[in-house]
């Protein structure tokens, strides 16, 4: 079995993914649509960040590929509908880098406050530039943090513990951290804040999220950041906003066009701006996330592959079962969610005298998922009844030892 990493992913990853049995093949950079589908020719594991995107067409031409590693956040590069559809199993990272994004937001803040890069540009300049105009302390100031998941809460608590005011605002409902009040409005945050900071997801109704109506509501001479996802903010609004002075400085991680590899021309209309600081996506590059995400990332593939484990998948059900002693084999099947698949199989294994050991049955919306563990081998006939009801998705027999013995796809897709 082949697993491709593209991106650079950390190389801590591998280790889990060769004791999966899994050859690991590594390409710097992002790869795109039919290049893309060249190089899955043969591959079981993809691995993958932020830019490469794995569409329906690409699924559906690479049917050998059975699971998606994205090593970051965000999955809204890979379409979940049609990998779903395929069986092919999606993880990704929601926790690891967390800690990361919330630093580079204080460090962004402080040094917009204190305007940090023109001190550093007119030094490097040779102009002694030495003054208090324009500079704040973080003490005292209300942060406005829009979207409170795992970023937006941990963001919150350091940011009270340096003696900010912070208000937030969710369309879900979350449960606020140390002191930290709820807005009723996106219109009511930015009218309260003195900072405003963008940490929301990425899905398809996020997009032009914030523009020129956003930027107007803000108080006079107020910082904003994005380290969420580049098309959620109008970029030439922002610019208009602080040409004029109304946004004193800006921090932006993250933009609506991004290269695909280290070394490719950046364009933004936001260069050369004063008081904003712009990084290329390096919300999550710190050491420490790199390689927690690919520790995090990689077991979950290797359990995967292994033994059909899909704890924390991003699409199929997540179900984990411990094989018993008397385990020979185990059958994962991913199955439209239909009535009676389930009494249809355990029919089938009955009717060819095989012995069940361990069951687990998991759906979600119009999949299904079970792990089946038996005691017996099992006989070409079972597997191709099986393969063959109209529900199949995918299947697959592991033996004890993690090796997959057989894999197949049903009669086509949902």
């Amino acid at each position: 079995m082949k697993a491709l990493m593209l991106e650079n992913p950390h190389t801590d990853a591998d280790p889990f993914l060769a004791s999966a049995g899994l050859a690991v093949a590594r390409h710097p950079g992002a790869l795109q649509g039919e290049e893309l589908i060249e190089a899955l020719q043969g591959v079981t594991v993809l691995g993958i960040r932020s830019k490469t995107t794995i569409t329906a067409e690409v699924l559906d031409r690479c049917p050998k590929l059975r699971c998606i590693g994205a090593f970051c956040i965000g999955t809204n590069q890979i379409d979940l509908k049609s990998a779903t559809s395929k069986g092919v199993a999606v993880f990704n990272a929601p926790f690891s880098n967390t800690r990361s994004v919330v630093e580079l937001a204080i460090a962004e803040i402080i040094a917009l406050l204190r305007r940090l890069t023109q001190r550093d540009r007119a030094l490097h300049e040779g102009r002694w530039e030495k003054s208090a105009a324009g500079a704040h302390e973080v003490r005292g100031k209300v942060l406005g943090i829009v979207g409170y998941g795992n970023i937006g809460a941990q963001l919150s608590v350091v940011a009270e513990a340096l003696g900010m005011s912070v208000v937030f605002y969710d369309k879900a409902e979350k449960l606020a951290l140390g002191n930290a009040r709820r807005m009723r409005s996106l219109e009511e945050l930015l009218r309260t804040a003195d900072i405003v900071t963008l940490h929301v997801d990425g899905v398809s109704s996020n997009a032009s999220l914030f523009g020129a109506k956003q930027f107007a509501a803000m108080k006079p001479g107020s910082i904003f950041l994005n380290l969420s996802r580049g098309f959620v903010v109008d970029t030439s609004a922002l610019r208009d906003y602080i040409i004029e002075g109304h946004i004193a400085g800006a921090g932006i991680d993250v933009f609506p066009d991004e290269p695909d590899a280290n070394g490719d021309p950046f364009t933004s209309e936001l260069r050369g701006l004063p008081n904003v600081i712009l990084t290329p996506h390096i919300g999550g590059s710190t050491l420490e996330a790199q390689v927690s995400i690919a520790q995090f990332v990689g077991t979950r593939i290797s359990r995967y592959v292994m033994d059909g484990t899909t704890s924390m998948s991003v699409n199929l059900p997540r179900l984990a079962l411990d094989p018993s002693q008397d385990t020979k084999f185990r059958l994962t099947y991913v199955h439209r969610n239909t009535p009676g698949v389930l009494a249809l199989i355990n029919q089938s294994l009955a009717e060819h005298g095989v012995n069940i050991t361990g069951q687990i049955l998991g759906t979600a919306a119009e999949i299904g998922y079970v792990i089946t563990d038996i005691a017996s081998d099992i006989d070409d006939a079972f597997i191709a009844g099986i393969t063959q009801l109209p529900d199949t998705i995918r299947l697959r027999i592991i033996d004890r030892k993690g090796v997959t013995l057989a894999a197949h796809s049903g009669q086509g897709y949902l």
